[in-house]
């Protein structure tokens, strides 16, 4: 074999080398996680430096690689066949192939062996081992990429702007590479870590509900007026004591004559209580502090801003008249996100819907519409003007007293207990599926 028979096989191997680096590259820096990259940079591994640099500027060093790719196609089309061609007339000299069938076949056999090198070592083995190992690929190819990149910017720079000016003709604009995601991509990227154990169903189910969160608005979830626990700005010592023992929360909303339209503020119980340890008296006005107002539309994200910035840990919820419609407290917006709180007074709550025998089902009055018909896949007709189960028996039947129940299709409800015209607890009773005959 003589020296130039020798140079040119080892270009070509060396170019399907390149073409192998570039492609590689190529895939790596698009598949590569920009997040991902930042965390390897905080654990302090400096090739991710370079590496989040080059996927930052992801149009230039595309279109080295697309450079890269090209010019090493070329210089493999240019070197590849002849140098097969020229191994191979000698063989078929041997065996008095004529020249014309030699040629033929030579060409034929350097065509099909330098393309199969070509496609499965420079481009498709390297492109699976970059899709599969991007990150340690990226981390890898990074320092080369970015000296080829240095070296080749001018030809990069002007092949960049031929083709922007190119595009221009035609009124489409160069636009970045962005790697923001939306909101439901991202819910769609949680459940594939959940399924993949990259993350546990209390911290799929905590991001879920993040996402939920400014979805609601208070009157989804305020304590309403009938339930509201307030005090009246004239009570004595010994009322206050005793609603402090009936109703054990922190702080109340103050009325002006037990009217609770007419609200002046809270109290804090932590104060009042202070002072009559220390043997202080003073008349509820003095404890008064302001109380922030929001109206029953408020998204919650707002609600929260607004007890941040006053300092507050409840709302006062008015309706469109300007009436009270309800309270909501911090606790309430955080059990939104992290799910049921419960302190050392909550040993009497129990869950708003209580799985009974036989497809039964104890509801509270106020759970929402769409949570029943997330959970037992019901549809409630009618219900554009309520938002919760007693709101829609009331629409049905405001008479409804106590063991009367409403039947539908799907299901029946029963009012169990009441108060004035407030339904407090119902049950809800699933009827079977039909089977098909």
């Amino acid at each position: 074999m003589d020296t130039i028979l020798f140079i040119n096989l080892f270009l070509v191997v060396l170019l399907i080398v390149l073409t192998a680096f570039f492609v590689g590259s190529e895939f790596a820096v698009v598949k590569v996680r920009m997040s991902r990259l930042d965390q390897m940079i905080q654990e302090g591994n400096k090739s991710a430096i370079l590496a989040k640099k080059i996927a930052g500027d992801l149009d230039y060093y595309l279109s080295a690689c697309q450079l890269g790719i090209t010019v090493t196609a070329l210089g493999l089309g240019a070197l590849g066949e002849p140098t097969v061609e020229k191994i191979l007339h000698p063989v078929f000299d041997e065996f008095g192939v004529s020249a014309a069938v030699s040629t033929l076949l030579s060409f034929g056999i350097a065509f099909i062996s330098v393309t199969f090198l070509h496609v499965v070592i420079g481009e498709l083995a390297p492109k699976t081992l970059a899709i599969q190992y991007a990150e340690k690929m990226t981390l890898i190819f990074a320092r080369p990429l970015f000296i080829f990149g240095k070296i080749m910017y001018p030809f990069i720079w002007l092949l960049n702007g031929s083709a922007r000016l190119f595009l221009g003709l035609f009124g489409v604009k160069p636009a970045g590479h962005e790697q923001a995601h939306s909101e439901d991509e991202l819910k769609i990227i949680m459940a594939q870590s959940f399924q993949s154990g990259e993350i546990n169903q209390t911290e799929l189910a905590l991001m879920q509900n993040v996402f939920a969160f400014d979805e609601h608005v208070v009157k989804d979830l305020m304590v309403p007026r009938m339930r509201m626990a307030t005090i009246s700005e004239r009570l004595s010592k010994a009322e206050l004591m005793e609603i402090f023992m009936d109703n054990p929360f922190t702080r109340y909303p103050v009325t002006e004559e037990n009217d609770k339209d007419r609200i002046l503020g809270y109290i804090n119980v932590k104060e009042v209580l202070t002072d009559f340890a220390n043997g202080h008296e003073y008349p509820v006005t003095h404890y008064l502090k302001d109380l922030p107002v929001v109206s029953e539309s408020t998204s919650l994200q707002d609600t929260l801003r607004k007890m941040k910035e006053t300092r507050s840990h409840i709302v006062l919820v008015v309706d469109e008249y300007g009436g009270t419609a309800g309270i909501v407290s911090m606790e309430d917006l955080l059990e939104e996100i992290v799910g049921e709180i419960r302190d050392e007074f909550d040993t009497d709550e129990v869950e708003e819907i209580q799985e009974l025998p036989n497809n039964e089902y104890l509801v509270a009055g106020t759970v929402l519409l769409e949570d029943l018909e997330e959970r037992f896949g019901l549809r409630f007709t009618n219900d554009e003007d309520v938002d919760t189960i007693g709101g829609w028996i009331q629409m049905h039947n405001i008479d409804l007293q106590p063991g009367e129940h409403i039947d539908t299709e799907t299901f029946s409800v029963e009012v169990i207990e009441m108060e004035n015209y407030q339904i407090n607890q119902i049950k809800l009773w699933l009827h079977p599926l039909e089977k098909a005959e």
